[in-house]
């Protein structure tokens, strides 16, 4: 099987959203204001849409005109009503998305804190607040720590990629 034969064969594996060149003449969408306020990353949007950077980049102009099926699928990744994705009138975030926001980012910071604090009082606190959270509001009890807390790798260092092991059949042509 040939290169071209596999992506024909395997085109509909990822239906990515739909993005139109034509740019409005007024903003029609807040994707990155509100990707932003969630905390979420540029970069997780575009695993979880199995899209790349850049696609997600040009997603989030505010005059880029979106299919309603790529709305949709945003307000999956972010996880808030739909409406709150389009702009009307300049208004600002709900009160409901917005303290959800704010409370999301408080237990990664509070989680981030629990599992990095070598002080044992320190870590007490933060789990009474974490589970003061969790009483809150109980989705919280999946939230995970932020990533890059600490200090960041140089060039020079190697991150966990470099230490996985690969196959060497991933080398081999299909095609023979």
């Amino acid at each position: 099987m040939s290169l071209a034969e596999l992506s024909i064969h395997g085109a509909d594996a990822f239906q990515a959203p739909s993005v139109r060149v034509r740019k409005a003449d007024r903003p029609l969408h807040r994707l990155a204001e509100v990707r932003r306020i969630q905390g979420i990353s540029r970069r997780t949007v575009a695993r979880r849409l199995h899209l790349d950077m850049a696609s997600v980049k040009h997603m989030e102009q505010e005059d880029t005109d979106l299919s309603l099926s790529a709305l949709y699928e945003w307000q999956q990744v972010l996880d808030v009503p739909v409406n709150e994705l389009l702009v009307e009138a300049e208004e600002p975030l709900s009160t409901p998305v917005m303290k959800r926001a704010q409370l999301l980012k408080l237990m990664k910071t509070a989680m981030a804190i629990k599992d990095r604090s070598g002080q044992a009082p320190i870590q007490r606190m933060a789990e009474v607040l974490v589970n003061q959270l969790v009483e809150i509001m109980p989705e919280l009890a999946e939230v995970t720590p932020w990533h890059a807390v600490g200090k960041r790798r140089s060039q020079a260092e190697l991150g966990q990629a470099a230490l996985r092991t690969i196959s060497a059949d991933i080398f081999h042509d299909y095609g023979e």
